[in-house]
């Protein structure tokens, strides 16, 4: 199975906050050559640290169709990195021919089941981020890194 993993998962601090969120099973796939990384917020243009941003009006889902907008906390509507950053990461799925994407939980990009909810109050409603959505739409099988441990 080949899997393509979030970057911050495998090691690399590129978290809107300039850390990572490091999973010793995941760095261990990189390393034994069975994943490849990605950031999607890199692959939008984003650089590290960046200001935090969350889905106002939806989820990733309606990011893509133009219903909700990814904003940063200080208000600048950055929907069009992540979309960029969505179909950056699609491409590398497709030229990579991944099985299985396993991206971090409650990110605009990257969350699979849980994002923030557009307040900036640190809570979560049910949802997916706009990467997962656009790579599920296109057939790729996307979990989090928690339905990952779960696997194992």
């Amino acid at each position: 199975m080949k899997y393509l993993v979030s970057s911050c998962l495998a090691g690399v601090a590129c978290r809107y906050n300039g850390t990572a969120s490091l999973d010793a099973k995941i760095q261990e796939l990189v390393e034994q050559e069975q994943a490849k990384m990605v950031c999607p917020e890199l692959l939008g243009g984003f650089s590290t640290p960046r200001e935090p941003a969350e889905i106002i009006g939806g989820t990733g889902k309606d990011v893509l169709t133009g219903t909700a907008k990814v904003i940063e906390k200080s208000g600048k509507d950055v929907t069009d990195l992540y979309i960029k950053g969505a179909y950056q990461t699609l491409e590398w799925a497709q030229k990579l021919d991944v099985t299985c994407v396993v991206l971090k939980e409650f990110s605009p990009s990257c969350g699979t089941q849980m994002i923030y909810d557009g307040n900036f109050a640190n809570h979560k409603v049910a949802g997916e981020g706009v990467t997962s959505a656009l790579l599920r739409q296109e057939g790729f099988t996307v979990i989090s890194e928690n339905e990952f441990m779960e696997q194992l």
